[in-house]
């Protein structure tokens, strides 16, 4: 028996000690640390580590060859061991960005338990750390007004079933008694609602942008583009599922068929400016895909339209409704003259020349667009390059 009881003490003295440490005591090792040159330090303690090592968009890319193309992923820097620290300092003072990162610990890929700030693109969960100025300061949580952003469900009569968006609104809207445009945002392959809000800063640019008087207050939807889901993994009542960029309908017109429901949802609970002149849709990758179509589908939705590293696919197949009568929809929607009609994409993209020959197709047409262009390829920090582009232009 008292073998049992100093057992029993002994397993709560060593809870009692985790929970402290969790509590109180943390990392000492600091990292990453950012000096006041930009240089960065990244730092693990592994003694038993035989090779350790960063990856991260900091760094110069490789080509990576995936089942969706040839993509440019970040390549690696080797950390140098002492007493069992690893470390490694970037030889160049970072530029201003938000930056993600992971370390390889003798091949095994695993996050910095120095730093608790990390984001999942898809399945990949990596470390982020912002360096300030310049642009990246819209993407920083600064000392201006704030809006507010919520988890938004909504009955979807033509996809069949309750589903989740996120919705900004700007500093303001609960006390102003104003309604406002709304600009529709939608995430890539594999992304999902949160995608946008986490990856893309959407809520911090705009708090940004608005406080500056660059961009008018608006409502900023989000939505999930994936039609055969709920909401984004693990938070919807098929519970933990692993995420995946192999899910059914996601570019098969039933989104964009059922694309009218969000909008009906927004207009009748919230204050919107219900006319076309007052709505804008915007996406990037799948969800350019899914604007371009919208767009030409509801001629009368939509003024501004943007199109971000957008999936032009000439060779889709065109079973559904949504996809047929393409150049007539499109002579439709140009007639009715967009306020902005945005294509933007890297110039080292997978899909630059799908982009190309669209352009060229609408210079031939004589459909006026505006083009941005930047280098790179298919990444976040493009992606929100062009939001901070795209947004002052609005309404």
């Amino acid at each position: 028996m008292k073998k049992l009881f100093l057992l029993a003490a002994f397993a709560l003295t060593a809870m009692l000690t985790q929970a402290q440490q969790a509590l109180w005591g943390g990392s000492q090792i600091v990292s990453p640390e950012v000096h006041d040159n930009n240089t960065v330090t990244f730092r693990l303690k592994a003694p038993k580590a035989v090779k350790v090592q960063v990856t991260g968009d900091f760094l110069p890319t490789q080509k990576i060859k995936t089942p969706f193309g040839e993509f440019d992923g970040p390549g690696y820097a080797d950390l140098v061991e002492k007493e069992g620290v690893w470390e490694w300092t970037t030889p160049e003072p970072l530029k201003p960005e938000l930056y993600s990162y992971t370390f390889l610990v003798d091949g095994l890929r695993i996050n910095d338990p120095s730093n608790v700030y990390m984001i999942r693109d898809v399945q990949s969960v990596t470390n982020v750390f912002i360096i300030g100025g310049e642009r990246a300061d819209l993407y920083k949580v600064n000392d201006v007004p704030h809006g507010n952003v919520a988890k938004v469900w909504y009955n979807s009569p033509t996809a069949g079933m309750k589903r989740r968006m996120t919705v900004y609104t700007p500093a303001g809207y609960e006390e102003s008694g104003k309604r406002y445009p709304v600009f529709y945002l939608l995430h890539g392959m594999g992304g999902d609602e949160n995608a946008w809000s986490e990856l893309g800063r959407a809520a911090q640019i705009l708090d940004n942008l608005i406080a500056q008087g660059k961009a008018k207050p608006m409502i900023l939807v989000m939505t999930n583009g994936n039609i055969s889901q709920e909401a984004a993994p693990g938070e919807t009542s098929n519970g933990f599922v692993a995420p995946s960029m192999q899910l059914p309908k996601t570019m098969e017109g039933s989104f964009e068929t059922a694309f009218p429901d969000v909008v009906k949802y927004i207009d009748s609970h919230y204050r919107t400016i219900r006319s076309k002149k007052a709505r804008a849709i915007a996406g990037l990758s799948m969800g350019g895909f899914h604007s371009l179509h919208i767009s030409k589908q509801y001629p009368d939705m939509f003024d501004y339209v943007g199109l971000f590293s957008a999936a032009i696919l000439p060779d889709q197949k065109m079973d559904s409704p949504i996809y047929q009568n393409f150049d007539a929809k499109l002579a439709t929607q140009f007639a009715k003259k967009p306020a902005l009609y945005y294509i933007a994409i890297g110039n080292t993209d997978f899909l630059y020349k799908a982009n190309c020959d669209y352009r060229k197709m609408l210079d031939e047409k004589g459909y006026k667009y505006e083009y941005f262009e930047t280098g790179e390829g298919h990444i976040w920090k493009n992606w929100r390059i062009y939001l901070t582009e795209f947004a002052p232009k609005l309404f």
